[in-house]
């Protein structure tokens, strides 16, 4: 059984968390820039768990529901982005039919054991709208049974200085006080033009492989996205409705070309090939995995040590680190 402690030498000086479903780090990045300090970390993915020792020197503990809540260091904060596969829209949305749904009650019996002051917790949007609303609503309640004051919003990580429209809840719980989420700062908008690398090996399409949307046509969504075209992949007709056909290609997310002069859509785990196009100065290519990882806001030094195919996984299942760390800031203002 996981005995719950992987880190011997703490600074106390500033509020401790532990790291729940950790992944790569990308949320104990954040909260480490905001001052906080990782007393412990669990994640289960034994290649993501390679990833976190380089980067942090510690070996997460393992299966969390093998982990004795009684020896998990005492902390200020949870952090957990808790698997999302169970209620993400691009999923099978079974929630907690799905055995990796049922893991927040490991979470609940962890905040039950060690009582922190405040937990934080990341999920996908469709968490919002899973089962009815029916889930979130289980989950808020367990919360403030436990004593938890909740205040919950979805995020953009475009609006905290990532070139992405990824879009995530976000729910914080407190002893003393709601979170007031009006108070976060967002940041200035970046486009993906300014992350991406200059010089590499880069993989181009040539004309015949893609079609490009007439200018008039272009504009800028919402989102931040500017979708300029698509890749001439062969044409879906089984199922399709007549005259239909030609958008099984501008449909399927893989398939669209956007400008890197706007952001980019939402980087999925299920696509572990990469198969990301960007149009940039005059010509279609694929984002490298560094570019990747710049989109998400990882240090240009975080070390990559799996295959591409799981670094994709991996970047995938992560976060918008500058959306945590100034979640991780304002929850340092206002709670501690």
């Amino acid at each position: 059984m996981a005995h719950g402690i992987n880190k011997t030498t703490n600074d106390f000086s500033s509020p401790a968390f532990i790291d729940l479903f950790a992944g790569i780090g990308g949320i104990r990045i954040g909260f480490e820039r905001a001052g906080f300090n990782c007393v412990y970390s669990s994640e289960n993915n034994d290649e993501c768990r390679k990833t976190y020792y380089r980067n942090f020197g510690e070996w997460p503990d393992g299966d969390i529901t093998k982990v004795d809540e009684r020896y998990v260091p005492n902390h200020s904060i949870l952090t957990a982005g808790f698997p999302c596969q169970p209620f993400s829209a691009a999923g099978r949305k079974k929630g907690f039919d799905d055995t990796r749904g049922t893991l927040f009650f490991d979470i609940l019996r962890i905040l039950k054991e060690k009582k922190p002051e405040v937990v934080f917790l990341e999920n996908v949007k469709n968490l919002k709208y899973h089962d009815k609303r029916r889930t979130l609503s289980i989950m808020l309640k367990h919360l403030e049974e436990l004593g938890y004051l909740i205040s919950w919003r979805i995020l953009n990580g475009k609006d905290f200085g990532c070139p992405t429209n990824r879009e995530r809840t976000v729910i914080i719980g407190s002893k003393t006080k709601k979170f007031d989420f009006t108070r976060l700062k967002r940041l200035p908008p970046v486009h993906l033009k300014d992350i991406l690398e200059n010089e590499g090996q880069f993989y181009y399409l040539k004309s015949p492989q893609y079609t490009l949307i007439s200018q008039e046509l272009i504009k800028e969504q919402d989102s931040g996205l500017v979708f300029v075209g698509y890749r001439n992949k062969p044409i879906r007709t089984n199922g399709v409705r007549p005259n239909t056909e030609h958008l099984s290609r501008v449909h399927r997310q893989c398939n669209r070309i956007y400008s890197s002069d706007g952001t980019h859509p939402t980087i999925a785990s299920q696509e572990p090939t990469g198969r990301y196009h960007i149009y940039h100065n005059g010509k279609v290519r694929r984002l490298t995995i560094n570019e990747c990882f710049s989109i998400m806001g990882f240090p240009k030094s975080f070390k990559k040590v799996s295959t591409n195919g799981d670094l994709y996984k991996q970047i995938g299942n992560s976060v918008c680190v500058p959306m945590v760390e100034q979640v991780a800031k304002e929850i340092r203002r206002q709670l501690f």
